[in-house]
């Protein structure tokens, strides 16, 4: 699976407006700022691909990137999106969680927690949530190269520890900056959609 050709698709307001095509989907979730667009364009080796912005919650869309034909990347608005309107705000979570729960196409779950404050409340709603669904989940502790080794490899640890009860869900550490862990994470979304394809 190369994922250097994936490109942009579309974007959703609402789970009816999810492309037809879609065989898999891999879709990327994680508090506002967690730095999901750039672990995307860090995933993929392209700048531009996704949009990073400086506002928290500026993902507001269901954004679609194909990788190959009907195999998808699905950026997730960011959760607890900051200065939006609660009306807004409810309403996207409602688009979210029927994506996450009505979605077939599916087929696993990357999560992208700040290792400086890991496994906040929506994370482990997240978590929660992926555990009930069945749903694979990989989470990555981001912004790694903001600690120094000893300390990320202690969270990692931690983290690691406190999940390995839970079933499909693995962790490691990832940094868009240092490009740390990008094979790791990019084995992950070939892994599930090569199983699921």
């Amino acid at each position: 699976m190369n994922l250097n050709q994936t490109r942009f698709i579309t974007s959703a307001a609402k789970f009816g407006d999810c492309p037809k095509d879609s065989i898999v989907e891999v879709a990327f979730a994680g508090r506002s700022n967690a730095g999901k667009s750039s672990a995307i364009n860090s995933v993929c080796d392209q700048n531009q691909l996704a949009r990073a912005s400086k506002t928290p919650g500026r993902t507001q869309l269901l954004n679609f990137f194909a990788v190959e034909p009907n195999v998808y990347l699905v950026d997730l608005p960011g959760y607890g999106f900051a200065k939006v309107p609660l009306e807004i705000k409810n309403k996207w979570q409602r688009e979210l969680e029927q994506y996450l729960r009505q979605r077939e196409q599916l087929v696993g779950l990357i999560l992208l927690s700040d290792i400086r404050h890991p496994l906040k409340e929506f994370d482990r709603m997240m978590i929660d949530w992926a555990v009930k669904s069945n749903l694979p989940l990989h989470l990555l502790l981001t912004k790694s190269d903001k600690l120094k080794r000893g300390p990320a490899q202690n969270t990692l640890l931690k983290v690691s520890e406190e999940l390995k009860e839970l079933g499909d869900v693995s962790v490691q550490l990832f940094s868009s900056v240092k490009k740390t862990g990008l094979d790791e994470v990019k084995s992950k979304i070939s892994e599930w959609a090569k199983i699921n394809n």
